[in-house]
């Protein structure tokens, strides 16, 4: 589903260039969860991005399905490539405060024409146990209801792949385990799942775990 060959990513800071990935090559295959795991400051969420497509390599390919190459694309072409591809999990939920349960979960609808919304949005609602809620504006909502809505949201529009950047960091182990049996259960539908996270616990339902330090897988 993804692969990236020989990543390496740089930043300027005062003291000289810092190296976030250093030769990095790992491949996320179709129906597997794939966990990077490793310290905060390792380079996870430059990986995550940079295979996301949003964050170009200094050196090194990366591609979608053995034959898109996201940085070769214009910027619209790219985002275009993404909505179709890719849905996203933050540990920070990213939740767009004024709009309710319900218009967070349909926000992806405004990138790319979905079929029935409404039918969708009401899938998920009950999917994830949401029904009550639906109405409800972020700030009325508990955390592990923040992130199932987020999880409803990047599933909206039926993506082939889930990234998420360490998805349970702001959870308690009964919701850490929710969105994880979540993310489990969509690969078992025949998704792919990069997730990157420092939690012992989230890799216990990975298929594969890679450790990261320093920039190197």
């Amino acid at each position: 589903m993804i692969q990236l060959s020989n990543i390496t990513r740089t930043f300027n800071a005062p003291k000289g260039k810092v190296t976030a990935l250093n030769d990095v090559s790992i491949s996320l295959s179709p129906g597997e969860l794939l966990c990077v795991k490793g310290p905060s400051g390792c380079g996870k969420s430059t990986l995550l991005l940079t295979a996301a497509g949003m964050l170009r390599p200094d050196t090194g390919e990366v591609l979608y399905q053995g034959k898109d190459n996201p940085f070769i694309l214009s910027p619209d072409k790219r985002s275009e490539l993404r909505a179709e591809l890719i849905g996203f999990v933050f540990q920070q939920f990213h939740l767009i405060p004024y709009l309710s349960t319900k218009e967070n979960i349909m926000a992806p609808s405004l990138s790319r024409l979905v079929n029935n919304p409404e039918t969708r949005v009401l899938e998920l609602t009950n999917k994830f146990g949401l029904e009550e809620r639906m109405d409800h504006l972020p700030g009325q909502l508990s955390t592990g209801e923040k992130q199932r809505t987020a999880l409803a949201r990047a599933l909206f529009n039926r993506p082939k792949i889930i990234m998420a950047d360490e998805p349970t960091g702001n959870l308690d182990d009964d919701n850490a385990r929710i969105v994880l049996n979540h993310l489990k259960g969509y690969v078992e539908e025949g998704g792919s799942v990069l997730l990157v996270t420092h939690s012992a616990l989230a890799a216990e339902y990975a298929d594969r775990t890679l450790n990261m330090k320093d920039g190197s897988i």
